[in-house]
């Protein structure tokens, strides 16, 4: 499959723009994943725990690769509580807490190995460079990693982080309006998983939300935006996450959602809704950027795309009955 460029290559410095990949799988564990990452982009083996890895130093920097469950791994701020002003047997006892449940953690990764996913973070990779990163995906089926349609119980995704052109609200308001637009061509391009559908991971924007962004009369500042979208989507579960990028802009903002330890800010968006495709042959990052890329090209030509926003709007106030009428005629030829 052939890279697609986005119409907007660069960011507000002039460089390539970079994206982030997130991926989750099961069949292999953290530490025979660890090798794989090395093997193909060289860098150094750093083990943080039992089942937490980085692979630091590659080619684009540093991988992370761990079981996909707090549970497994040492608590952090238990293990660097400082006791320096303790007394000796304090600070031992202290030391034997840690170490007890260090092993404890430990014990509960090796039994949730195979029954949570294996997560790798990658760093972030120019976008012109995607083709490369496909080698892991590749190399991850040959070594057996099973993917979203491998069980009902898997719902594993692929995340993509792509990085922003810009921060004016004109073209974030643009981006999300191309999404909201896109967002059932992507479901019905990607075959979301039925499991994946009824996990809350990559939840639909209501329809009262689209409406209101799609709406031409809508044009709002950035903070409006910003705080129009928390009221309705108070949640990191979209399929398309605006919270790290809000975090990102508005570090001081009082929302808790974009203070949690979950919520990293960064000048992304945060494309959640890809499956894991890891069972065919030729799927990997480039197919999902290539389908993202379409949400961009609508973005960038304002014409087409208030075109579109106007014609959405003029759907939704006829009348129900006809609306039903058209989605059932649609559902039958799709079936056929």
């Amino acid at each position: 499959m052939t890279l697609q460029a986005p119409p907007n290559r660069l960011n507000s410095h002039g460089k390539i723009r970079q994206v982030g990949v997130e991926i989750e799988f099961a069949g292999l564990p953290p530490r025979d994943t660890a090798m794989i990452v090395r093997e193909l982009f060289g860098g150094e083996l750093n083990v943080v725990s039992p089942h937490r890895l980085l692979v630091e130093d590659t080619r684009w920097g540093e991988f992370g690769i761990e079981l996909d469950t707090q549970y497994a791994h040492p608590d952090k701020s238990l293990v660097d509580d400082l006791h320096a002003e303790d007394s000796e047997w304090a600070r031992h006892q202290h030391q034997r807490r840690i170490e007890f449940h260090q092993k404890t953690r430990e014990l509960i990764g090796d039994m949730v190995t195979g029954l949570v996913p294996t997560e790798i973070v990658c760093p972030p990779i120019p976008w012109n460079e995607l083709e490369d990163l496909d080698a892991l995906f590749e190399a991850l089926r040959k070594r057996g990693a099973k993917g979203t349609d491998a069980s009902l119980l898997y719902g594993f995704g692929l995340h993509l982080n792509p990085e922003a052109e810009r921060f004016d609200v004109d073209y974030l308001l643009a981006m999300l309006r191309a999404y909201l637009l896109l967002a059932g061509w992507l479901r019905d391009e990607i075959k979301v998983d039925i499991t994946r559908e009824m996990l809350p991971h990559a939840n639909p924007f209501h329809k009262a939300y689209a409406l209101k962004v799609l709406d031409s009369r809508y044009s709002p500042d950035l903070d409006t935006l910003i705080d129009d979208y928390l009221h309705h989507n108070p949640t990191r579960n979209r399929e398309l996450d605006m919270l790290p990028l809000f975090a990102y802009l508005r570090p001081d903002h009082s929302h808790e959602l974009l203070h949690t330890q979950l919520t990293k800010p960064r000048p992304t968006f945060h494309y959640r809704l890809p499956n894991a495709q890891l069972s065919q042959p030729g799927w990997g990052s480039v197919t999902e950027w290539n389908r993202w890329v379409e949400v961009e090209k609508l973005a960038a030509n304002s014409e087409v795309l208030l075109a579109r926003c106007a014609k959405y709007i003029a759907d939704h106030n006829r009348p129900m009955l006809t609306r039903v009428k058209e989605k059932l005629v649609r559902w039958l030829r799709r079936k056929r």
